[in-house]
């Protein structure tokens, strides 16, 4: 059996590289208690890359996961959000992000733990204060919001207040996560920012790419007028 160290750097070789699915069926060989200490362990990576490919594929271990272990799974849930907790120590860098992407690609994570999430943006239940993992709590709730629009409506006006946050990778993931959601209560504010020219680098599928606040804001607002049946 690899060492730990060994095994980390076997799961950053594979993530650097640009198939999807062959990393992931590696990952998927290996027993998932232990591979997801070393896929945790690239939410701290300095290469973005890096780090945001771990994020995806503990994502997708961790929802198989839930399918044939549960409790398995949830004990994986309740340390991301130790790792969210100030007594953990730390900063929980990553850890929004994981679960927003658990609970979008399993459902009965999304019904165990998607409001938990969510509580993240609300400023009466489980805000989170720091700036840096806001930006992760947004992108986490756009990536439930992208499967299961209905769990994140009742924490919508936490997502518009974001659009106006000085950090502009705050309004790229807000505006992201409102059009994910469908919400026509957003458009008004949506189309304040199609003037937005800040750039953000912004993951999505497999791939980090570089883009306009105003590009996120515009196809948000596509999505909530083709719902409505506008275009």
């Amino acid at each position: 059996m690899a060492s730990s160290r060994v095994l980390k750097k076997e799961i950053r070789y594979l993530l650097s590289g640009t198939r999807r699915q062959e990393a992931l069926a590696v990952i998927f060989e290996h027993r998932p208690r232990r591979i997801i200490n070393a896929l945790i362990a690239c939410f701290y990576e300095s290469d973005a890359l890096i780090r945001w490919r771990g994020i995806k594929a503990a994502g997708a271990l961790v929802a198989d996961l839930a399918e044939s272990d549960r409790e398995s799974a949830r004990v994986v849930m309740r340390r991301l959000m130790w790792m969210l907790n100030d007594e953990s120590g730390g900063i929980g860098w990553g850890a929004p992000e994981a679960m927003g992407e658990i609970t979008a690609l399993s459902r009965a994570m999304e019904a165990e733990y998607g409001d938990i999430l969510c509580s993240f943006i609300h400023s009466d239940r489980n805000f989170i204060e720091h700036p840096g993992l806001q930006r992760g709590v947004l992108w986490g709730v756009g990536r439930l919001a992208l499967s299961a629009p209905g769990r994140v409506k009742a924490f919508l006006p936490g997502i518009v207040s974001f659009m106006k946050s000085e950090d502009p990778v705050h309004r790229g993931h807000a505006a992201w996560a409102a059009g994910n959601a469908k919400d026509p209560e957003s458009l008004e504010t949506l189309e304040q920012m199609f003037s937005d020219n800040a750039q953000i680098d912004f993951f999505e599928h497999w791939d980090i790419r570089r883009v306009k606040v105003k590009e996120l804001a515009s196809d948000a607002a596509g999505k909530i007028l083709k719902t409505k049946g506008q275009i």
